[in-house]
């Protein structure tokens, strides 16, 4: 292929951006989308995702009773939680026309930042870069996995200029997206 008919940075991934709740558009983010779409390119370039890849992430950022009506119902967990991934295609197979959703709960997300002594927009970008390796196939059901997907994430947000979301600090334990 020609330098000038090659892709550019992932032009073909695409956000489907829906802010349900005001408190994201108040929270300081900037431009939401671009936030998303630099996450998720920074994810699929560490991960080794052909650069021509054409696909749509649905982004949702909601509250804490949509996202523990939406975990009840999919996950039998009656809870709000930080993020929730729904993988569109079966782990391992390329991202086809949708890779996934994403949800995202708003006071989960600032209750934890805060908690963890970490700025909103770093947490989220954390969040971001969780959820899109789980719409890709990646997991942390048991511990390997957990620590592969852990060094993943740690090196992706560096890339970002993001603190290591796992290390423990003097006035907070580290996190893990999803906790029960």
């Amino acid at each position: 292929m020609p330098e000038d008919r090659q892709p550019r940075f992932y032009d073909g991934l695409t956000v489907a951006l829906a802010v349900e709740t005001p408190a994201w558009d108040e929270a300081g983010l900037g431009d939401i989308a671009s936030l998303a779409l630099e996450a998720f390119a920074a994810a699929a370039r560490r991960i080794g995702l052909p650069l021509d890849v054409t696909s749509e992430i649905g982004l949702t950022l909601a509250d804490d009773a949509t996202v523990q009506a939406a975990n009840a119902e999919w996950r039998g967990k009656d809870r709000p939680t930080n993020i929730l991934s729904f993988p569109m295609a079966p782990a391992g197979s390329p991202p086809g026309p949708l890779l996934g959703d994403l949800i995202l709960a708003y006071e989960t997300v600032a209750r934890e930042a805060a908690l963890e002594g970490k700025p909103f927009a770093a947490h989220f970008r954390h969040l971001l870069v969780h959820g899109f390796l789980h719409l890709v196939g990646y997991d942390h059901v048991d511990e390997a996995e957990a620590e592969a997907m852990e060094r993943l994430e740690v090196e992706i947000l560096d890339g970002l200029g993001v603190a290591n979301p796992y290390a423990e600090t003097a006035e907070a334990p580290a996190m893990t997206p999803n906790q029960p």
